[in-house]
């Protein structure tokens, strides 16, 4: 696609703080949300243990920094926290390991991130075009958007909550319908920050709607929490303005706990988390072959796949340190990118040095929790329809006229948006399996398998020709194909 800024570009320092903060609140609702559910699962005495989000926050901002310095700045995406180690999280409470429990998990999910970094630098990528061409990875790629849209719909119809309601689904109908006019109808500027349009819209039209439910008791109509602002200022004190977060490694260590970390409890963390982490490889791949087919560029080879899962893992341990959740690349932020147009890796620094400096600031985070999930999923209909859609235009290249390659397709999305899983064991404490392998995980399996089978268990020669090389390649033509549809 056609790029307004490309990765080494420098937009000026104002239109820079703009288009991070349009980064940031793309990014922001699922990333407090994660810490929130950590602090709601009850651990094995009965108790919980409080994950402060404005540290989540904190962690996210300077994973995306540590990502951003292995990568060689070449990878213009945010790292936010991960949904997928949430069983892993309430596995790991549930046994009275806390803190320290958490901490050494997401060590364990980063250093196997590492370690197939390490291998992949000494036998090379050229495996990943050919173990997964465009035939694999487009339909992989959609399915990403397409798993994530049940959460867009589900905050739309319920506000987040469990009660169905019109009026949320209207918020978040015009929320996006903002983003759209002020993408494709906007000026230049407005092109390239048509989420703040589209957000800032949504939130003055819940305002207006909940003061008007509260002006005449209409329930209904009181779609807006300010539950936060009420924490945050009543009673109003210096905490109200300025606030370190409760950063989880020194919440550890005030919890005096590591004693009981013993052997058999770093097996037991190990194996609930390493599982996770070895499933995940997918998805870091399947993210990184989409951000390159929208910047025009092969990320597996040039930083390298060594360098990505480098940065993944140690930016998700960092990250993790102090905001007690592991972080993975947000697809969020790559929608951000494809549909804006601007892959500045500047931006994407901004954003994450402004993550880290707004979390001390207790207004802001309180207004970021503010937005009403309607709102936010207005805003995720574009932000995942770009990914699935980036998925499929990976397709345009593979002859679906061909059984083999209509057999691989069928297989992976059936499998995909059916939601067929892999359970393994029992977990006693949370009482589901012990080790799930997700239904995306699971599609790419069958689709790698069935890759194999259709060809007798052999790739041909050409087949990285139709992987992302030949993407990249012909992307001239999918950029002819933008310019007139924007004209």
């Amino acid at each position: 696609m056609k790029l307004m800024y490309e990765v080494e570009d420098r937009p000026k320092l104002t239109q820079t703080l703009v288009f991070a903060f349009q980064q940031m609140i793309a990014i922001m609702a699922a990333t407090l949300l994660v810490p929130m559910l950590m602090s709601s699962f009850t651990t094995g005495d009965g108790g919980n243990v409080f994950f402060d989000p404005a540290a989540a926050l904190f962690g996210a901002g300077i994973g995306s920094l540590v990502y951003i310095f292995f990568t060689q700045k070449k990878s213009p995406v945010f790292l936010g926290s991960s949904f997928t180690f949430l069983g892993a999280y309430a596995a790991i409470l549930g046994q009275n390991y806390g803190y320290w429990g958490v901490i050494l998990g997401i060590l364990f999910a980063g250093l196997v991130y590492v370690v197939i970094a390490l291998v992949i630098k000494a036998v090379g990528s050229d495996w990943v075009n050919k173990l997964m061409p465009a035939v694999i990875i487009g339909p992989i790629v959609a399915l990403i958007g397409l798993s994530l849209s049940g959460t867009a719909t589900s905050w739309m119809a319920t506000n987040g909550g469990d009660r169905y309601s019109l009026i949320t689904i209207l918020v978040g109908v015009i929320t996006f319908m903002a983003i759209v006019v002020a993408s494709i109808r906007g000026s230049k500027l407005i092109k390239l920050i048509p989420f703040v349009v589209g957000i800032g819209t949504g939130f003055l039209l819940s305002l207006v709607i909940t003061l008007i439910g509260q002006m005449f008791g209409v329930e209904e109509l009181m779609i807006m929490d300010f539950s936060f602002l009420k924490e945050a200022f009543v009673p109003f004190t210096i905490h109200s303005l300025v606030r370190v977060p409760s950063f989880t490694i020194v919440s550890a260590i005030k919890s005096n706990t590591l004693s009981s970390i013993d052997g058999a409890a770093l097996s037991n963390i190990a194996i609930t988390f390493v599982p996770i982490a070895v499933v995940e490889l997918a998805q870091h791949i399947a993210d990184h072959k989409n951000l390159s087919s929208i910047i025009n560029r092969d990320l597996i080879k040039d930083p390298g796949l060594d360098k990505t899962l480098l940065g993944d893992g140690i930016g998700s341990i960092v990250g993790g340190f102090f905001g007690g959740a592991a972080n993975t690349t947000y697809g969020e932020s790559i929608g951000c990118v494809a549909i804006t147009g601007n892959a500045s890796i500047v931006t994407i620094a901004t954003a994450g040095a402004g993550c880290m400096i707004l979390s001390f600031f207790t207004p802001f985070v309180a207004f970021i929790n503010t937005i009403p999930k309607c709102v936010m999923g207005g805003a995720c209909v574009a932000l995942y329809g770009f990914i699935a859609v980036s998925g499929l235009q990976m397709l345009k290249k593979v002859d679906l006229g061909n059984n083999k390659n209509l057999f691989v397709v069928s297989a992976i999305f059936v499998t995909g948006i059916g939601g067929l899983t892999l359970n393994f064991g029992s977990n006693p404490t949370t009482g589901g399996s012990l080790l799930t392998i997700t239904s995306l995980a699971t599609a790419l399996i069958l689709g790698i398998l069935t890759n194999l089978v259709v060809n007798e268990w052999h790739l041909p020669k050409d087949e990285e020709t139709d992987g992302l090389t030949s993407v990249v390649k012909h992307m001239s033509d999918v950029e002819v194909e933008d310019t007139n549809a924007n004209s």
